[in-house]
């Protein structure tokens, strides 16, 4: 009896990860963008870019904009053409 209940249980978390793999594929034709937001945007990015090429100091630019320097030379990295 035991076993019938722990193979049911195995069928239906197969059938949920399935469901929730199918859901996501949908979102992303969808053109959904998964994942955390970004904290810095294209927007920001821009000047900051232009103040460290002026010589400005990556921990101070990264300071005015309340994020880490990882997360602006992120930023930065998305804006650069490569």
């Amino acid at each position: 009896m035991w076993q019938m209940v722990g193979i049911l249980a195995e069928l239906e978390r197969s059938l949920i990860q399935e469901r929730a793999k199918a859901g996501r594929a949908a979102a992303v034709a969808r053109g959904v963008r998964m994942g955390r937001k970004p904290l810095l945007s294209a927007q920001q990015a821009a000047p900051a870019r232009k103040l460290i090429e002026q010589g400005e100091g990556p921990d101070d630019v990264a300071k005015s904009l309340n994020v880490s320097r990882r997360t602006l030379y992120r930023a930065l990295a998305a804006l650069s053409p490569c």
